[in-house]
């Protein structure tokens, strides 16, 4: 008797935090709780949710950038069954598989003419994974340059090369060969370079945790002195492809030529894990260089049907919807408004970011109470007035946004490319009157803010 899933959801969906608590993962429901987001969602279309209550959230987190095209896309779902209607053989292995065939033809094309040969896989991490197996390989050198503050993942490999020291503690010593340099540092990348024995640099166009951007000048620059020094160039396009940034692809901004490209997140709609990176030809055949070595690096399901299905059918509706395009004239607009409430709220350093991936950095107020408060939360935790805003934002207005670094006063947005200037309006607005808190209601505030401060410390000295 096959399995009624609609009954299961019917009869047992609230259960969501007591059965993660009891067979996954435990500490997270604590910290979920703990901040106010254990919010049980029942829908989700576009750019919303909804609870199981039937109250309406504006999704400005997108699963971390997956749904670029908006939540349960009809176009997507439409292929997906076509794919299960046709009884397609699936992972074969032993063959060539023509959806993922199709889905390789239509990412190149979508790509400059040298990127020409792709890879499949299921995540982010793999990808990246992936391409520095291949740079290795390819060039015969040990090392690889990476930015402060980068986040490329969370797998060994990628974590050695992962900026962040908060996710590599406990995990040390990773993989040797690996050279932090400071976003911009163009000295310093040409000292490692030269010394020709580093296999890639690889940067993120816009940083997924900081959400810093290089300056106009660096990554030309960068590239030059890749091409000079024989460094392949790996642009991290997991988070900033499909649109995110207001082009196809992060790197478009400075018009580069990188060797390899990492993809995830948003190829496949929200639908099933997919991941890829595209490379030169020739990198490619570096590796596959004889017969016996076609499969010298290679995956289970990298190639399943859903998952090539899903990826055409983003494609698609990326180019039909001319959601690129509309990224980024939503982007320009949520600037300009972001920039006017920065002017409103001292409390507001910087906004930054590029395209729909955008930053709000905040810093210590001018007024007495605001400064006292902020001095106090940061006192009992330095990195919980961020989740005070996220918390509040969810909490009064049920808008889902995301602390963006560990110890950094920074929240982060990731609309999807379908959201409206409207929701745009209704976000600013939100965010304007939880930063009025600060100043019409301190004494609630800080108490908020150090219950959580409170909680935090308790959790960490608990006995394990």
């Amino acid at each position: 008797m096959p399995i009624d899933i609609k009954k299961l959801v019917a009869e047992r969906l609230g259960e969501n935090y007591a059965l993660h608590e009891r067979y996954v993962n435990s500490t997270l429901v604590k910290v979920l709780r703990t901040i106010g987001l254990d919010k049980v969602y029942a829908k989700a279309k576009g750019q919303y949710l909804w609870d199981k209550e039937g109250n309406r959230y504006l999704d400005y987190l997108s699963g971390y950038g997956v749904f670029n095209i908006g939540r349960n896309h009809p176009a997507v779902q439409q292929a997906i069954r076509d794919v299960l209607d046709l009884d397609l053989p699936n992972m074969v292995q032993l063959d060539c598989a023509f959806l993922s065939g199709v889905l390789a033809e239509e990412l190149v094309k979508h790509c400059p003419p040298h990127l020409n040969a792709v890879f499949f896989c299921n995540s982010g991490t793999e990808a990246v994974e992936g391409a520095l197996k291949f740079a290795k390989g390819a060039t015969g050198r040990p090392r690889i340059v990476y930015f402060d503050n980068a986040f490329h993942g969370l797998t060994l490999g990628s974590l050695s090369i992962n900026g962040a020291d908060s996710f590599r503690e406990g995990f040390e010593p990773l993989l040797p060969g690996s050279e932090r340099i400071k976003m911009n540092d163009i000295g310093a990348l040409e000292r490692l370079l030269a010394k020709r024995d580093v296999a890639a640099f690889i940067f993120e166009s816009c940083q997924g945790k900081m959400l810093d951007v290089p300056t106009d000048d660096f990554l030309p620059k960068a590239q030059a002195l890749c091409r000079q020094y024989g460094t392949l160039l790996i642009s991290d396009e997991v988070q900033t492809g499909f649109g995110r940034t207001g082009k196809m692809f992060g790197f478009q901004h400075w018009n580069l030529e990188p060797d390899i490209i990492t993809l995830a997140k948003a190829i496949s709609g929200g639908y099933v894990p997919c991941g890829a990176f595209v490379t030169r030809r020739e990198i490619h055949q570096k590796i596959y260089s004889r017969l016996d070595r076609c499969v010298v690096h290679s995956t289970t399901f990298g190639r399943n049907n859903l998952a090539m299905a899903a990826g055409l059918a983003t494609l698609r509706v990326l180019d039909d919807e001319n959601l690129v395009e509309r990224g980024a004239k939503l982007s320009e607009f949520l600037f300009a408004e972001l920039n006017k409430l920065k002017e409103k709220h001292d409390i507001i350093k910087e906004v930054r970011g590029k395209g729909l991936m955008i930053g709000v950095e905040f810093q210590e107020p001018r007024g007495f109470q605001t400064k006292m408060a902020w001095k106090t939360i940061h006192a009992a935790d330095k990195s919980m007035f961020p989740q005070i805003i996220v918390s509040n934002l969810l909490k009064k207005h049920r808008v889902l946004a995301q602390v963006a670094a560990h110890n950094h006063d920074i929240i982060k947005i990731l609309p999807s490319l379908m959201s409206t200037e409207e929701d745009a309006r209704y976000f600013v607005s939100a965010l304007d009157d939880v930063l009025g808190e600060c100043n019409r209601a301190i004494g609630p505030m800080l108490e908020f803010g150090l219950g959580l401060a409170k909680a935090a410390m308790a959790a960490k000295n608990a006995p394990a």
